[in-house]
């Protein structure tokens, strides 16, 4: 009876397709912003694209909001196999000897999409990501978030505003060089605990772009919103190189084809979330929000610029002076 049953069993078993009998490959993608920003949305975005196109031999397991990893904790998570994707913001790279990432960070280098996209996705770009796999990592793309405003609870928009605040940063030496340039005190810190330290005044402001400040409350305790568009952040989309380059072929031709289309998605949604943002923070009224007037701008701009003098030869003059080109940035 029992041999019966084994055969059975096993003819069963030969009878079914190879992709009934064989495991989801599981894509473990951790970030640290919410579901309802443009990172969020993409992500959620890629996982439906990725599941559908593969007939579900690929499983995408989506953790926001920090659920796995703290920004400092993922990097480290991904290069050992913790998880498979990640969407950092491209500051973080510069812990891994990655300084030229830090070009990204230079206050007022890119005026609009337009510039930026120059870099992202022309060939200064893909030399960057590149220069990932030395870290066991691999760069699939450039997602955007948005250019950033300022707020904290005065008015900021003269560069004497700034003098004496505690200003949170994410961990970046141009960042850093950025808030000091203007007499504020910068202070790194993880994004998911900026909102209680705003709450709490261990930090006096922060700069975020609009759906970042507005899906983690960050208005309800900030009482000015300044839209300086100084700075730009955006993410590389990275994967584990070997669990990558371990894939069968045609899985990884499809998850590449299914990661461009969720860049398109990302980046077209990015500025009309980042507009639709800072609209719910002005009907808020937690906030008032502030507009700089050219004059103003080009104040914090001649002002600022001083973290690029203070950078360029440690991200890489070479660097610099290529998205300079791509962008027509002129330094003061």
């Amino acid at each position: 009876m029992f041999k019966k049953i084994s055969v059975a069993v096993l003819t069963l078993a030969l009878a079914l397709p190879l992709g009934a009998q064989a495991s989801p490959i599981v894509i473990k993608f951790s970030h640290v912003v919410a579901t309802n920003t443009p990172k969020g949305a993409a992500a959620e975005y890629f996982k439906k694209l990725a599941e559908e196109r593969t007939k579900g031999k690929v499983k995408v397991e989506v953790y926001p909001n920090s659920q796995l990893y703290k920004d400092k904790e993922e990097m480290e998570a991904l290069q050992l196999g913790a998880v498979q994707m990640l969407a950092p913001s491209l500051a973080k790279f510069a812990p891994l000897g990655l300084k030229e990432f830090e070009v990204f960070d230079l206050p007022f280098i890119f005026d609009d999409y337009k510039d930026l996209h120059a870099v992202t996705q022309g060939p200064v770009g893909a030399k960057l990501l590149k220069k990932l796999e030395s870290k066991g990592l691999m760069g699939l793309a450039y997602w955007d978030n948005g250019f950033k405003v300022m707020s904290a609870n005065k008015p900021l928009k003269n560069v004497a505003d700034f003098r004496g605040l505690k200003m949170r940063i994410q961990s970046s030496k141009v960042l850093d060089s950025q808030m000091r340039s203007v007499g504020a005190i910068p202070q790194v810190m993880a994004f998911s605990e900026v909102y209680q330290a705003l709450q709490t005044g261990v930090v006096d402001g922060t700069e975020n772009p609009p759906s970042n400040l507005y899906t983690q409350k960050m208005h309800e305790v900030q009482k000015y919103v300044t839209v300086s568009n100084h700075g730009y952040l955006g993410y590389a989309v990275l994967v584990n190189k070997k669990f990558w380059m371990g894939l069968p072929a045609d899985i990884r031709a499809t998850l590449e084809g299914a990661m461009k289309d969720a860049t398109k998605y990302a980046n077209d949604i990015a500025k009309k979330d980042n507009d639709d943002a800072l609209a719910a923070v002005k009907k808020s009224g937690k906030s008032q929000i502030i507009t700089l007037t050219p004059a103003e701008r080009q104040a914090w701009k001649k002002t600022m610029d001083k973290a690029h003098k203070d950078n360029a030869a440690r991200i890489g003059n070479d660097i610099v002076q290529e998205v300079y080109k791509a962008t027509g940035y002129n330094p003061n």
